[in-house]
């Protein structure tokens, strides 16, 4: 029996834990915790020229949304697959994708003061 089988049978992981944070007129559940590897590719991401600041702040609030949204509820309507919620953040007005934003930075500045 190679490894792959012997993997599928055991137990499944268990879920990371989530916080629910208002954001605007919804509700985004966010992971509590990032990996050590998420941490160097966002210190990595920060370090790297781009074509502006600009540029470089959009990148971080699309990584970081990426890596910690799990949900995202508006009006009731739960999103849920990595591509929906991506999309929509990409089709937020700017004070809703602001509001977003704020909540992703108080969310990682209280859980990893250093990110």
């Amino acid at each position: 029996m190679g490894r792959r089988s012997r993997r599928r049978r055991s137990e499944p992981a268990a879920a990371a834990s989530t916080t629910d944070v208002p954001a605007g007129d919804g509700v985004l559940t966010l992971r509590d915790e990032l990996s050590e590897g998420t941490l160097r590719k966002l210190a990595d991401l920060d370090a790297r020229p781009a074509a502006s600041a600009e540029d470089r702040w959009q990148r971080r609030v699309e990584f970081l949304f990426e890596r910690l949204v799990v949900r995202w509820e508006i009006a009731g309507l739960p999103l849920e697959g990595q591509k929906e919620l991506l999309g929509r953040l990409r089709l937020a007005g700017s004070d809703e994708r602001r509001q977003v934003t704020a909540a992703l930075e108080e969310h990682v500045r209280a859980r990893h003061p250093g990110a």
